[in-house]
């Protein structure tokens, strides 16, 4: 009912604001068609706020939703899908703003196409065809290379001509396929497959110019992908533009944004590499000249020294050496010589004093009888006995005629 308000008794705000919020609450739940134009996900909330815009007039809601029905969504919900929101309107008197709270959220059109791409992209991820380690890397300067594209395209073009301005002599080995359509996916397995048997072809591009999602969708078909995945031979995805990423760019080996990236990547420049060849050319020079001036250097220093610029110098040191050290030994020997002979002087003198033929030259003699035997008393001698007197010079042989004793004593026999 409308309400009874005049200027003299005006409606306070919140009495207008409840009035709003209690004829918006009668309204039914709606299905509303939008764009996702912006998500915002507040910590620590367990609603999310979202702005679905018109996808003809510049008009937004708000929308809300539980955290557990924006987290269920496969694929996961971004910004510019678009969706069909079963939800009832709420007015917030608090702000007087109007949203929608969501029940359900439904991809349509292109957004339903993209979760259908999103959920076989995680099917055959979660099957290892999309793994890393399986990449293997492009040959540095191919022999030959592989093509497939439609023919007479763009693309073609673009791959041919700038691969042979950045190296001409390189060869290509065409195979042509229908780029769109519903034979295209079946015709780019098949030339692949001949090129992968192919053992001239060293690397193969798949190459194909812009277009919608839905052209571009042969090149995310699940047969396709699994081909790739089989062939030996590395595979360049050269497919739409930089923003479009069908399936075959995640199994591809390598993936160019453009059919001309591709040309860059499988075929070096030919004015680059003279330019490193040069430059490497110059390095090496550079070095060796730097070790040559080096070695030089340790030469001329080794010239310099006195050793090596006057050899002689050293050996008219050491022969001053050598005699100093004989005349030192010399010296050595010759005191050593004088200090033995000395010594034997010595001992030569104290065995002389000790001998008894020293005894013997001072006037004394030794009484032997005839055997040989030392008489040593006058008993030891009888008359008439021969003996042998030993003097310093010589032997005295003698008969005894009689004995006396040193004491005085007379025995009184006479020869």
């Amino acid at each position: 009912m409308a309400l009874d308000t005049s200027p003299e008794s005006p409606a306070p705000v919140r009495q207008i604001a409840n009035a709003i919020a209690g004829w918006v609450d009668r309204l039914g739940a709606v299905w509303v068609e939008g764009q996702v134009a912006q998500v915002n996900r507040r910590p620590g909330m367990s609603t999310v706020f979202m702005t679905l815009r018109d996808a003809v007039a510049d008009i937004s809601l708000t929308v809300t939703c539980s955290r557990t029905l924006f987290d269920g969504m496969n694929p996961p919900l971004v910004e510019g899908a678009s969706i069909v929101v079963h939800a009832k309107p709420s007015y917030y008197a608090n702000r007087g703003t109007i949203s929608l709270y969501a029940r359900d959220i439904r991809m349509v059109g292109l957004g339903e196409l993209l979760a259908r791409l999103e959920r076989r992209r995680q099917l055959l991820a979660a099957e290892g065809l999309f793994a890393v380690e399986l990449k293997r890397p492009l040959p540095f300067l191919p022999g030959t290379v592989g093509l497939v594209t439609a023919p007479n395209s763009a693309a073609e073009r673009d791959v041919l001509e700038n691969a042979r301005r950045r190296w001409p002599a390189v060869r290509f080995e065409v195979a042509y396929a229908a780029m769109q359509g519903p034979r295209s996916a079946a015709e780019v397995i098949e030339a692949v497959e001949r090129l992968d048997r192919n053992a001239a072809v060293e690397v193969i591009v798949v190459a194909r110019g812009g277009g919608s999602v839905e052209d571009l969708l042969p090149f995310s078909d699940e047969g396709l992908i699994r081909a790739v995945a089989r062939v030996r031979t590395p595979l360049v995805s050269a497919i739409g533009h930089e923003p479009d990423q069908p399936l075959l760019d995640l199994v591809a080996d390598v993936r160019a944004s453009t059919p001309t990236d591709a040309a860059k990547l499988v075929v070096p420049d030919v004015a680059d590499e003279v330019r490193n060849v040069v430059r490497a050319r110059e390095r090496i020079r550079g070095a060796l000249a730097g070790w040559i001036s080096r070695e030089q250097a340790g030469l001329d220093a080794l010239r310099s020294r006195p050793a090596l610029a006057d050899p002689r110098t050293l050996l008219d040191a050491r022969l001053d050496e050598v005699h100093q050290l004989r005349d030192r030994a010399r010296r050595c020997l010759r005191h050593s010589l004088e200090r033995a002979a000395d010594d034997v002087g010595h001992q030569r003198a104290r065995a002389r004093a000790l001998s008894p033929l020293a005894t013997l030259q001072r006037g004394y003699a030794v009484v032997q009888d005839a055997d040989g035997h030392v008489l040593t008393s006058v008993g030891d001698v009888a008359a008439k006995q021969r003996i042998s007197v030993r003097v310093a010079d010589g032997r005295i042989r003698a008969t005894t005629t009689s004995t006396e004793r040193i004491d005085g004593e007379t025995d009184g026999q006479e020869d």
